[in-house]
């Protein structure tokens, strides 16, 4: 591969990510809070579960496919912890006339767990440490061979903070979180990663 083809593909490569984390910013859902009892309970208590996640989805020049659901359960009024999955998907068509139409892709695929910390009411500090497997190519239409990747495990490690609005047997929850890490293949590379999402608990 000749350096010309290393830094277009390395600046297409940052751009997919960088539009993907955009709609994953919008899209992601942090689940924070169901109603605590007053009183703590004996055992596991199934009212202390919340379950909630993420799904974005866009075809056509840019494609963006994500999925990550996630289950936590509240150890108490102030400490909550939880695990889900992270399927990220995205490519981009480009149209030039040199070298000819292309297209670039991206995809992470792994596991996350997460805490929660409860200062005060409403409000949240979390960690969420994550180990996702990630892939990217770029494969043009005039013959040329694929450009890849090193395909590889990638860690992040998410540290934030939110807020809850309860919504009835729910909470809206609205948070900020950054990699402190910043992997350069990873899908939160370069930038803070917004949520803004519903949390369903029973």
């Amino acid at each position: 591969m000749n350096s010309k083809t290393t830094i277009m593909f390395k600046r297409n490569f940052f751009m997919i990510k960088r539009n993907g984390l955009m709609m994953i910013f919008i899209l992601i859902s942090t689940f924070a809070f169901s109603q605590d009892q007053e009183q703590p309970s004996q055992g596991f208590d199934k009212s202390r579960l919340f379950f909630g996640g993420n799904f974005g989805l866009s075809f056509g020049t840019y494609t963006f496919i994500n999925v990550t659901p996630q289950v936590g359960y509240h150890l108490s009024n102030y400490f909550a912890v939880g695990t889900g999955i992270n399927f990220i998907y995205s490519s981009t068509k480009y149209y030039a006339g040199t070298p000819g139409e292309y297209k670039s892709e991206y995809g992470a695929v792994g596991l996350n767990i997460f805490g929660r910390f409860y200062p005060i009411q409403y409000i949240m500090l979390h960690a969420q440490p994550e180990l996702n497997y990630v892939w990217g190519k770029q494969t043009y239409s005039d013959g040329d061979p694929s450009t890849k990747l090193p395909n590889r495990f990638v860690p992040s490690l998410l540290l934030g903070g939110g807020v809850i609005i309860p919504a009835g047997r729910g909470a809206l929850v609205a948070s900020l979180l950054y990699d402190v890490i910043q992997d350069y293949e990873s899908p939160y590379y370069g930038f803070p990663v917004f949520g803004l999402g519903f949390n369903i608990g029973f």
